[in-house]
């Protein structure tokens, strides 16, 4: 199906192109989202009459986006989840989970503005891409933690997953001690 583009549109194209797409992304994504129009002679001459309030709001949508960027451009936020002592989450980070923080650190950022390449799976500081317009990414890191405490340890540096575990000092045995030397540890053991 051909279809004229409203917006612009990842790896599809720019506003005012006209590209053909599989039938179920133009009728499941691009026509229900306002993102595209099909490529009729109706709305091509629809399209030509309201590009240029098409394109003015466009600018205007990305002077906002640019604005808001400039503040969350680099800015942590902190998500507590369980996780075992090897760092692995039980359960996953999601985008519903990101929008959520970045939300709640003061930003509008709805889910699907999320840009997951992989889904969040261990503890640690994770850096999460966010589209506030199609031509308007930036980077926001986010801190997977047990605890504010753990988030704050993480944000310095500190790696959380070590398990300290203090070993007893092991005596060593060498075979210069001599003919009749007993290893550390055997002597105590009777004779069979």
């Amino acid at each position: 199906m051909e279809v004229i583009l409203l917006e612009r549109v990842g790896r599809l194209g720019q506003m005012g192109d006209v590209v053909r797409v599989k039938d179920g992304y133009a009728r499941n994504f691009l026509l229900p989202q306002g993102k595209a129009l099909r490529a009729t002679d109706s709305n091509r001459k629809t399209f030509e009459s309201q590009r240029v309030q098409l394109e003015a709001r466009n600018l205007e949508l990305k002077g906002e986006a640019e604005a808001v960027a400039g503040r969350l451009e680099g800015q942590t936020f902190v998500s507590i989840r369980q996780a075992g002592d090897t760092g692995q989450l039980y359960g996953s980070v999601s985008t519903r989970d990101i929008a959520e923080a970045v939300s709640a650190g003061g930003f509008s950022v709805e889910r699907r503005q999320v840009l997951l390449d992989k889904p969040i799976k261990a503890l640690g500081l994770h850096e999460v891409r966010v589209a506030l317009h199609p031509e308007v990414n930036v980077k926001v890191t986010i801190n997977v933690a047990r605890s504010t405490d753990e988030a704050e340890r993480q944000a310095r540096g500190e790696d959380v997953t070590l398990i300290r575990e203090e070993l007893p000092e092991i005596e060593t045995y060498s075979e210069d001690q001599g003919e009749g030397a007993v290893p550390p540890g055997l002597g105590d053991q009777p004779d069979v």
